[in-house]
């Protein structure tokens, strides 16, 4: 099909957002806008920054929800909180995992012990950090009452599973103090992973002297003690989050920028223009199609690279009609993800057939479903026929709802997804939704289909074949259950031969994509604006830059914008 063909079927699907009913509310809200604008002071482009200082602005995609380590789930809180706290390891400036808060560690010969020895290192208050803080947190991000997302990735420890389902207590897990510098943890099976976990936010100690004392208060500006190289000291809802250097973080001297600012930037055009003002020094994001133009206006500013990272449609198998296997894969097969990648974002993404992306360690995926081969038509037409077998047709049109996201490559594709589906007889309507809500949508199971995107916590393909794990819980959107699928993943956590585990990975993947309880859509780039004032910015492939490493060329923190 032609492309100018295909850019109609996408106007058709918007167009009823261009309405002259629509024209003329958004032209009175446009109007009490500016009128509220107007009486309004207009803030400064940039905060001041002290002589003498170097500061930092961020874009930085969504609004935090939480300042808890334990708790935070998101991409834009990772950033924040990786500033200002630091696990047993860290991230290098390329992203590699190197000691952190732990010095050295050792492995039993087994596999199944872990040894860490503690830096000499303290909390932003001034209080040492210790074995048993590291203890207190992993305790404590388990405890059902702390409800965190992100517990199950840490089910590899001694009795976890248990104690986060409420069978055990918090002495049951497998972590203990040695003493106050050496923290053991006792795992279930082999992990050699760990230490890339062990830099990831679910590992991250808080301070067991200010929690104890403060309860869910810690974690406010005004309280919060931090032990990386930052301390948050401020946060205006929707404006920003504002992080100070930590003068008690063990390589204080080595830390460059003295001030640090996020600012959601859901808007990525926006925050372009704020790039391009100077009222920003970095956006990690870009919109997908405007790459090509801005390489050509301002290629010193654009950076992209291979991503750990996937975009996907998450059925949920609470819905009648998304329990047949049939439907699932007619949905899957009709998507043209060739002409999303290619004609619509642009921005180096790569159609997505399996789940897994390509350059995780260790890892190949598996040959791609059959029909990925096959020309458009071809899968719509065998996509009708599944429908037909299912019950599903002229008479009887299936009738879905896509739950998405805001951000700016979910609004530009949605469309394409809508008008592919209408072609095979599909109902379908987009309900776009704040990137955190509709997290929280799918995290609830209030959605039949959801537009999701998944990048590696940590550099394997368990990070992405355990989101579909009868027990991974809420991050398993669909609910997704096979028991076959469960057990070679239990199989590949306790084999140390790693082309044999390799190998049960690859089997798993393969028994998703033929039950299809997701529809992947395409693999990520990691795309963000840097001013060319910055130092020390590394592209790689986990896209982890933390703000330690980087620095602004000349004696001030301040930017000049684009002429």
């Amino acid at each position: 099909m032609m492309f100018t063909s295909r850019i109609e079927e996408v106007r058709r699907a918007r167009r009823n957002l261009f309405s002259p009913a629509a024209v003329v509310v958004t032209a009175a809200l446009a109007a009490g806008a500016l009128a509220l604008t107007a009486c309004a002071p207009r803030a400064p482009a940039r905060p001041d920054c002290p002589e003498g200082e170097v500061c930092l602005l961020l874009g930085n995609g969504s609004e935090a929800a939480t300042l808890d380590p334990h708790k935070a789930t998101g991409t834009w809180e990772s950033r924040i909180l990786s500033d200002a706290f630091m696990g047993l390891t860290q991230d290098d400036p390329s992203g590699k995992a190197i000691p952190g808060m732990a010095e050295s560690w050792e492995v039993s010969d087994d596999g199944l012990v872990w040894t860490f020895h503690l830096r000499d290192a303290v909390w932003s208050d001034g209080v040492p950090v210790t074995a048993d803080d590291f203890v207190f947190s992993l305790r404590r991000i388990l405890l059902p009452e702390t409800a965190s997302e992100y517990a199950s990735l840490l089910y590899f420890i001694e009795g976890a599973q248990a104690l986060n389902e409420g069978d055990a207590a918090p002495e049951a897990l497998g972590v203990r103090a040695v003493d106050d510098r050496t923290l053991e943890i006792q795992l279930v099976h082999p992990a050699p992973y760990l230490p890339e976990v062990a830099k990831h936010q679910t590992m991250f100690p808080v301070p067991k002297h200010v929690v104890e004392k403060l309860g869910e208060a810690w974690v406010r500006p005004e309280n919060i003690v931090s032990n990386g190289p930052y301390v948050i000291t401020e946060w205006r809802l929707g404006d920003y989050i504002k992080l100070v250097k930590n003068p008690r973080f063990f390589e204080a001297e080595t830390v460059c920028v003295d001030q640090v600012y996020y600012y959601p930037t859901t808007d990525a055009a926006s925050a372009e223009r704020r790039i391009r003002r100077g009222e920003l020094d970095i956006n990690f994001d870009i919109q997908s199609n405007r790459i090509g133009f801005l390489r050509e206006e301002i290629p010193e500013y654009i950076h992209t690279h291979t991503y750990l990272g996937v975009t996907y449609l998450a059925f949920n198998s609470n819905v009648p009609a998304l329990q047949d296997a049939r439907v699932r894969q007619a949905l899957t097969m009709t998507i043209d993800r060739k002409f999303i990648t290619e004609k619509l974002l642009r921005g180096g993404q790569q159609p997505a057939y399996t789940f897994v992306p390509p350059g995780v360690a260790n890892y190949e995926s598996p040959e791609p479903p059959e029909w990925a081969d096959w020309p458009l038509e071809r899968r719509k037409e065998e996509a009708r026929r599944l429908l037909a077998q299912a019950g599903y047709g002229p008479d009887n049109p299936l009738r879905l709802e896509i739950k998405h996201r805001n951000s700016p490559d979910p609004v530009l594709f949605m469309p394409v997804v809508q008008a592919d589906w209408k072609d095979i007889g599909v109902d379908l309507a987009l309900a776009q939704n704040e990137t955190q809500i509709a997290y929280a949508a799918y995290r609830a199971r209030d959605f039949e289909v959801a537009d999701a995107a998944w990048v590696a916590d940590y550099n394997d393909a368990m990070s992405f074949l355990y989101l579909n794990h009868s027990s991974t819980g809420s991050q398993n959107y669909g609910d997704y259950k096979n028991p076959a699928y469960d057990e070679l993943l239990r199989k590949a956590d306790n084999e140390p031969d790693p082309e044999i585990r390799a190998g049960y990975l690859a089997q798993a993947e393969r028994i998703v994509l033929h039950d299809a309880p997701i529809a992947p859509v395409y693999f990520y780039v990691n795309k963000a604006l840097v001013s060319p004032k910055i130092t020390g910015w590394v592209d790689n492939i986990i896209d982890h830059h933390r703000t330690r490493y980087l620095c602004v060329k000349g004696e001030s923190g301040a930017s000049e914008g684009i002429n």
